[in-house]
């Protein structure tokens, strides 16, 4: 019998969202299939990750807090058992600067800079068109929309922002605001061994000024179609992806877009490791997802 560790967080210390939303019934209806599966939190020290014949990482959320100890992780169980996805990819996908990678074999994304000191922050922020009233900033490496702000260019806010990322070690991401996405017009692609499996728009989550809307995260999953520029779209992401690593397809991910005036069709991001598929919203994807673990253990 196959065992399969699904690996999620402590949803004890984790409170920001369901770390087993999508891990419970893949575990069910991996189960059905005459898997032994499991879910294990990554960094749970009794865990024998050897005695797995298979990891796929589904909601290791908490990383951002710990990056260095949820890399050594990777490649300790990467020595002991397989990994899905794999973790050279997991380590790849781990820092967003990874856009500009993609960005580089022809993939299009928000416009973006990179800064590891305040210096160039606050010179690009200066420099921003008169036409981007408000911008973005965030951590390089991050999830849950922690340390990222939506702030009015010449806002104090935003320095103090960048300022606190590149305090803890970070590197601080500057974008426009893409007037789409405060419209709540992000469309998120779903993908499952390179096919698209569903679309969910989950509405816009940063305010104006700073902070979340509500004052938490909090999505609001709506399950949409994708069409077949997006679907296209999706497949040449993941093709550059292969391109930039030089790895094989992963197992699964979520390709984050936007249809933008001022920039079309653009990534802003390429979920490769951690992404919430909302299957209760899709079930059947789960039953999509399970044939393709199996497939691959």
């Amino acid at each position: 019998m196959t065992r399969i560790g699904l690996v999620v967080t402590d949803p004890t210390t984790f409170t920001a969202a369901d770390p087993h939303l999508d891990a419970a019934p893949l575990r069910e209806a991996l189960r059905r299939r005459g898997a032994d599966a499991e879910l294990t939190v990554w960094h749970d020290e009794t865990v024998d990750w050897a005695a797995f014949d298979l990891l796929v990482l589904r909601s290791p959320w908490d990383y951002a807090g710990r990056p260095a100890q949820f890399a050594a992780w990777l490649e300790r169980v990467d020595a002991l058992t397989a990994v899905l996805n794999e973790p050279e990819l997991v380590r790849w996908n781990m820092d967003k600067r990874y856009l500009a990678q993609l960005e580089g074999v022809g993939v299009p994304v928000v416009p973006t800079s990179y800064h590891h000191e305040m210096s160039t922050l606050e010179t690009a922020l200066t420099s921003q068109a008169a036409s981007t009233p408000h911008v973005v900033v965030k951590p390089t490496v991050g999830a849950g929309a922690r340390h990222t702000g939506l702030f009015a260019r010449h806002s104090p806010a935003a320095l103090e922002l960048g300022r606190a990322i590149l305090t803890e070690g970070g590197v601080v991401m500057l974008q426009p605001e893409v007037p789409e996405l405060s419209e709540g017009r992000e469309k998120a692609l779903y993908v499952v061994d390179g096919q698209v499996t569903h679309a969910i728009a989950k509405g816009a989550l940063l305010q104006r000024g700073g902070g979340l809307r509500g004052g938490a995260y909090q999505e609001s999953p709506v399950v949409l179609e994708a069409t077949a520029q997006e679907q296209a779209f999706a497949g040449t992401v993941l093709a550059a992806v292969e391109e930039v690593t030089g790895l094989p397809l992963p197992l699964y991910g979520r390709i984050d877009t936007v249809d933008s005036a001022p920039h079309g069709l653009v990534l802003l991001e390429a979920e490769l490791f951690e992404p919430l598929f909302n299957l209760q919203l899709v079930p059947e994807v789960t039953e999509i997802f399970a044939d393709a673990i199996l497939a691959r253990g």
